[in-house]
């Protein structure tokens, strides 16, 4: 068995903006691991805002390779499990080799990863394409761009109600709203009823991820249902945001992978909540592989490689009305430099 890793820049098409950071370029890993004359491949960008960079996920996958060569795991679950206190501090390491454990494996088994799971990609959710903060009328032409069925809108600014009359302009399509933590708890309510009458489906993280009290609050009086994210990192989080959002909004990154996700989904659905995975801007690699398993989920946001302007890599295709996998077992994604 063999471990490659190489840092990738993704420039995007747009520069984007959110309440607590803005790029041009993504860096983003990506991991192959290789066995048996196959190889799978992971991936994991990196964020400044959780201190997670391409030397640092480096550094812990090297920390991990002896154990990794060892070859005593045999399922990426167990592969998981004994990483777990090495990739603590560094989930987003662990999801790029989780990612690629999978589709090694399920290339093993001769099957896609959503064959292997069960599930139907008829039951994928249509995605949501994002429109960054900017101003109202770069917003709106980002908007004009890309014709889609449903937004994501980036708020958090002095001007959030404004963004979303002028978008609701320009197009019937649904909205969802992110505040990525900008808000205060009078905000998210008072601005709830606004957001509902013009046409928003759901509220993503209004509050501080830590302000689980204000959540409660929120969670009783907002007209529209409310969705964590920053709140819901580890498996440990599903618990705590019941009673406070209405659903979660998993990132295989910050969770670890594939696997924690999938129990996340399971503990979510168990509590009554909605579920949902999103994506960090990654290439066609992570985006692959979070479309195996949206068949589990009400909502998904994998509309990262289509904000690039350059894709080191290619994988599913993404349309208003579908998701066309590739032939061939695994994830399906490959490199194409």
């Amino acid at each position: 068995m063999n471990l490659h890793v190489q840092g990738f820049d993704l420039p995007l098409k747009h520069r984007f903006t959110i309440a607590h950071q803005s790029r041009e370029v993504q860096e983003t890993l990506i991991v192959r691991l290789e066995d048996e004359g196959l190889y799978g491949l992971g991936e994991s960008t990196t964020n400044p805002f959780y201190g997670i960079t391409l030397d640092n996920m480096q550094e812990t996958l090297e920390k991990f390779k002896q154990i990794l060569l060892s070859g005593e795991w045999a399922t990426p679950a167990e592969l998981w499990e004994l990483g777990k206190e090495v990739f603590q501090s560094n989930p987003f390491a662990q999801c790029a080799l989780d990612l690629a454990a999978w589709d090694l494996y399920t290339k093993k088994q001769g099957k896609k990863l959503y064959e292997y799971l069960g599930l139907n990609p008829a039951q994928i959710p249509t995605t949501n394409f994002t429109i960054g903060i900017d101003t109202v009328e770069k917003m709106c032409a980002k908007l004009k761009e890309v014709d889609w069925p449903i937004y994501k809108i980036k708020l958090g600014t002095a001007h959030d109600l404004e963004i979303v009359r002028e978008l609701r302009k320009h197009t019937q399509s649904i909205f969802r709203v992110d505040a990525n933590c900008a808000w205060t708890v009078e905000q998210a309510i008072a601005y709830s009823e606004e957001l509902a009458a013009l046409g928003v489906e759901f509220i993503e993280q209004p509050l501080a991820k830590d302000n689980l009290e204000g959540m409660k609050e929120v969670y009783a009086q907002s007209k529209l249902p409310v969705m964590a994210d920053e709140s819901c990192i580890h498996e440990s989080d599903v618990e705590k945001c019941q009673g406070r959002f209405h659903g979660i909004n998993i990132k295989l990154v910050k969770a670890g992978g594939i696997t924690p996700a999938l129990r996340m989904i399971q503990q979510a659905k168990a509590l009554g909540m909605k579920t949902m995975v999103g994506c960090m801007t990654e290439s066609s690699v992570g985006i692959s592989a979070i479309a195996h398993i949206a068949p589990l989920l009400d909502y998904v946001d994998m509309d990262g490689a289509m904000l690039l302007a350059k894709d080191p890599a290619r994988g599913v295709q993404i349309s208003p009305t579908e998701v066309r996998f590739p032939a061939g077992p695994g994830i399906g994604a490959e490199l194409v430099s």
